[in-house]
């Protein structure tokens, strides 16, 4: 089997499964999927590794799969970071211009930059990316390239995403074990709004919300960047627990009726449906109202929405989302979620799909591939060091789209 250096891959280890993607370049460089795999996991509860045997069984078992439809051998990849413990936080740096005649050049944003990142980490977090957000030339802000302009002094807004070190460290361990070499950890949601955001959506206002089994991402992009970001210990498995725990059915026949069955808006039931309920060791099935499923499911949805909107009302949210709400991940596909999302952020509200891709795009034609395609995005991006023009507005760094990522290598 060939080496895939041409190749680039991206990995998705969720709660539920390990989702992997191998992508290329076609001759008119364009992106192009060339293998996909999947592997249920055992070994990963709320976005972090507990059982590293089963994470790395689950990790051989989805690349293998990849690889026999690629035709290649992976060698490193992409991985996606989305744990509970990930925080996410803005800071601010400021310098002195260094040259006599005030024209600001690379060291001086280097320097505002690294006085960003200066804030105390505790020693067992460290910083996962900082993404520049704007930079303020003598109080003139919203400049996204200050080189080249003149000031006294130069300001820089970042967003710091932050991991713990041991539990980065423990999923570098299980992907290493599986063969793979680790590219790059990049945060979930970062990588996710790379394949399901519009440009128009980033610069208008969007919420990207990103609901996996054991946790839920989320981002908030305006003006073009990301301003805000966190992690949710409440995904789609928490749902399908409540079903198994309030019907006494077993956990795979309560995940099989929120998949067929589900809904978490009740003005979307019929009064009169009903669903047949398995019950616990061989016992003879009963039929539930589907009503009164949705009255087990509404809560948790309410739940999950309210502590989004809470800690984004925290953090400066002004109530406008004029881009909208973007849904995606394996579980916000069930019913009435679309809906009650909308309801309750007073904005419109889509499903998140992958876009941008060729080759295998209907094999991946779902939310629940949007990290993996997203991975994919990011390391084409990644990948291009020899291209050091900003993709978009100067020195920003959406998903790595521009210069600093250059800067950052060096700073971090």
């Amino acid at each position: 089997m060939a080496k895939a250096d041409q190749y680039v891959v991206g990995i998705d280890i969720g709660s539920s499964k390990v989702a992997v993607l191998i992508g290329q370049r076609d001759q008119k460089g364009a992106l192009e999927v060339a293998g996909r795999g999947t592997a249920p996991n055992r070994g990963t509860r709320r976005g972090n590794i507990v059982n590293v045997e089963a994470a790395v069984e689950a990790l051989k078992a989805a690349s293998e799969e990849a690889e026999v439809m690629a035709g290649v051998e992976i060698s490193r990849a992409y991985v996606g970071v989305a744990g509970a413990d990930v925080r996410c936080v803005n800071a601010r740096g400021m310098v002195s211009v260094a040259r006599k005649d005030r024209e600001i050049m690379t060291p001086d944003i280097q320097r505002a930059l690294g006085a960003a990142q200066s804030a105390a980490l505790p020693s067992d977090r460290e910083i996962l990316h900082a993404i520049a957000q704007e930079f303020v030339v003598d109080e003139q802000g919203g400049i996204t390239d200050p080189l080249g302009m003149l000031g006294g002094r130069l300001e820089v807004q970042v967003h710091l995403i932050t991991g713990q070190v041991t539990r980065s460290k423990t999923l570098l361990t299980c992907v290493n074990r599986a063969g793979i070499e680790v590219a790059e950890m990049v945060f979930e949601p970062l990588a996710t709004a790379e394949a399901v955001l519009t440009p128009d959506e980033r610069d208008l206002g969007v919420l990207l919300i990103d609901i996996g089994a054991g946790t839920t991402g989320y981002a908030l992009f305006a003006e073009g960047e990301i301003q805000h970001s966190a992690v949710l210990p409440i995904g789609a498995g928490h749902f399908t627990n409540d079903l198994a725990m309030v019907l006494r059915t077993p956990y795979a026949e309560a995940e099989r009726i929120k998949i067929r069955e589900g809904c978490c808006l009740l003005s979307m039931v019929q009064e009169e449906e009903g669903v047949s309920v398995p019950a616990v060791a061989g016992g003879s099935p009963r039929v539930v109202p589907k009503r009164e499923i949705c009255e087990i499911l509404q809560p948790r949805a309410e739940e999950l929405v309210s502590l989004v909107r809470e800690d984004l009302g925290k953090n400066g949210w002004d109530g406008q989302l004029r881009g909208g709400i973007v849904l995606t991940g394996g579980g916000a596909q069930l019913d009435g979620l679309l809906e009650l999302c909308g309801q309750a952020f007073n904005a419109s509200v889509r499903y998140g799909l992958p876009h941008g891709l060729g080759g295998l795009v209907d094999v991946i034609n779902s939310p629940g591939w949007s990290t993996a395609a997203g991975l994919l995005h990011y390391a084409i991006a990644a990948e291009q060091t020899n291209d050091r023009r900003p993709r978009r507005g100067g020195f920003s760094v959406r998903g790595v789209m521009g210069s600093l990522r250059n800067v950052f290598s060096d700073l971090l």
